[in-house]
């Protein structure tokens, strides 16, 4: 080796250092950005001590203020900023909407339930759903005790879940929304369920608005009971509705190479099982469609809110947004009469949390393709199911990557073994290619019909060796998009300093060890007949190894493991093959 060789290894190494430290502090720099974020978004109150002298910053009081302001709203502004859809959403006309409450006394105070699963706040005007923190998912890992926040509003954020009756004789109108009592406003379930009642009464008609909560689930049942004892038959419509501002999600939900999550409405339809319903395209126009069941929800990366109608009904859904900036997605059923001494009930499920597949599933169909896995969703639905079920076998997700990837290794085995025999070939006729290189050298056309002829006398394909690279490249795709976007990966720790499977490996190790095999299986591969593209093969694991800094930790881990697994399958393949190593 040549001084000047030395040299020039001693200046790329010296490069590859200050690359890492320079990468290194980019990484501090933007982990210490995010948790001042962070910070931010916790300490910001969620109610405004000047207008109710509230001292608790973990109860949404400002909810309770705004419903009141609501109420005063004049009939101008019905259509576009009330709480309530406009009589255009009822599917049968009974006559003009009638306002049926008023804000003349109001209790602020909100009613909290605390689950295991999560804490969540009520609004007694309207009966909303104002509040919702999930106890089982900190906004990130050196914040363990500050549980993720998804429905909320502040000053800053409107993110709620409303529900109503309207229509000829609802109680919620475009002018006023009714004020429920409540026995009490603190409740707590340890296990089993739990039944949380508000009251209304008014011109002989009583209405219950119940809350069923489970102790293991994210889903609960909103029912509206009412009994009529008036002489009039009382007519209404259930709606619900999600309302949320258009800001982005709170938390981390892109990166550098990494696509930013998604975050608007989503829809199923007869025609489409998974629509997506952009804020954008809400801008241009509102959005209407009579669906038979389905449900309406709003998506963020890991979670989402949905309200899921009775699925026997037709339901008339809907997008819109108000002069206030924000975003309307939901549904009215059909008008239901009760007439006088009879009772009837209205209802849809609510479910807020995280994008559990299984539980998903079991909610209402289609509800699971809110897991977006994108374009290759047909090969990542199956993989993270095999994912899954390996990983409750050996209670790791790290350990399940690797298991997996050999798994799928030995599937392609047949295949990757014809390539790496045609390969093995190419590298036994690597010396007759290099005396054509040196004869031919200045005649490329002369080159490459001699090297076109070799092929053919030996019965070898020179691409024969992309066909592996090939066929992992679905895969690859498939389980990037498992790993970004399933919420049982996010926070998953492997082991060591690796503590969360779904992001960057924070020292780096398995993108340097990854691009190291890289370079190795280069030396295994036969010798490229272009000098220049020698060169760029050459490159490839320095390229490759830069971009998978920024990949996923458990993406990476994946890419090692087949690499490893690729590498001794050639070896393997060049020693039976007789061809030199």
């Amino acid at each position: 080796m040549t001084l000047l060789e030395i040299q020039r290894i001693l200046l790329l190494v010296g490069i590859a250092i200050v690359a890492y430290l320079l990468v290194q502090a980019w990484v501090s720099d933007a982990e210490k950005l995010r948790e001042a974020e962070t910070e931010q978004l916790q300490s910001t109150p969620l109610s405004s001590d000047e207008a109710t002298g509230a001292t608790s910053e973990d109860t949404p009081q400002e909810l309770a203020d705004s419903s009141v302001e609501s109420l005063d709203q004049t009939a101008a502004n019905e259509d576009l900023d009330s709480d309530v859809p406009d009589s255009s959403m009822l599917q049968s006309d009974r006559g003009q909407i009638m306002t049926t409450s008023s804000a003349e006394s109001v209790s602020r105070t909100l009613i909290k339930v605390t689950t295991p699963l999560y804490y969540a706040w009520i609004d007694p005007v309207g009966g909303d759903v104002v509040g919702w923190k999930l106890i089982a998912y900190p906004i990130s890992l050196k914040e363990p005790d500050s549980p993720m926040t998804l429905l909320d509003r502040r000053a800053d954020r409107t993110y709620i879940a409303q529900s109503g009756l309207m229509g000829e004789d609802g109680l919620d109108q475009p002018g006023g929304r009714p004020v429920y009592s409540v026995t009490r406003n603190d409740w707590n379930l340890e296990e089993g369920a739990l039944n949380v009642k508000l009251t209304y009464e008014e011109d002989g008609v009583e209405v219950t608005k119940s809350f069923d909560f489970y102790a293991d689930r994210y889903d609960i049942d909103v029912n509206y009971d009412v009994r009529n004892t008036s002489s009039q038959n009382f007519s209404a419509n259930f709606f619900a509705q999600l309302k949320r501002d258009g800001g982005p999600a709170d938390g981390k939900t892109g990166g550098f190479i990494r696509p930013p999550a998604y975050v608007g409405a989503a829809i199923t339809t007869e025609s489409k099982h998974y629509k997506r319903l952009k804020f954008k395209d809400i801008d241009k126009n509102a959005y209407r469609e009579a669906v038979n069941g389905g449900w309406v929800a709003i998506l963020q990366h890991y979670f989402l809110s949905t309200w899921i109608p009775n699925q026997n009904e037709s339901n008339l859904y809907f997008g819109s947004k108000d002069r206030q900036g924000n975003y309307r997605f939901g549904f009215t059923g059909p008008t239901q009469v009760i007439t006088p001494g009879t009772s009837g009930s209205f209802g849809a499920k609510l479910y807020v949390g995280p994008k559990h597949q299984d539980a998903l599933d079991a909610l209402a169909p289609h509800l699971a393709l809110t897991v977006d896995y994108g374009f290759f969703w047909w090969l990542s639905v199956p993989m993270f199911k095999v994912l899954d079920w390996i990983h409750s076998l050996v209670k790791n997700w790290g350990l399940a990557i690797i298991l997996m990837t050999i798994l799928i290794k030995t599937v392609l085995f047949p295949l990757s073994q014809m390539s790496y025999r045609s390969m093995a070939k190419m590298r036994k006729l690597s010396p007759q290619i290099k005396r054509i290189q040196e004869r031919f050298g200045g005649d490329r056309q002369r080159m490459g019909q001699e090297m076109m002829s070799l092929y053919q006398k030996e019965k070898t394909n020179p691409l024969a060796g992309c066909f592996p690279m090939l066929l992992q490249m679905p895969v690859f795709f498939a389980l990037y998009w498992v790993l970004i976007e399933s919420v049982e990966l996010r926070h998953a720790p492997f082991l060591f300093w690796i503590r969360d499977l779904s992001a960057m490996d924070p020292l780096f190790v398995l993108p340097i060890l990854n691009a190291g095999v890289m370079f190795l299986m280069q030396r295994l591969n036969p010798p490229m007949p272009d000098p220049m593209q020698q060169r760029v093969m050459m490159m490839m694991p320095i390229m490759f190894g830069a971009i998978c800094l920024f990949m996923p930790a458990g993406l990476v881990l994946y890419w090692l493991v087949n690499s490893l697994y690729s590498m001794a399958h050639h070896y393997w393949a060049l020693k039976r093959a007789g061809a030199p190593t």
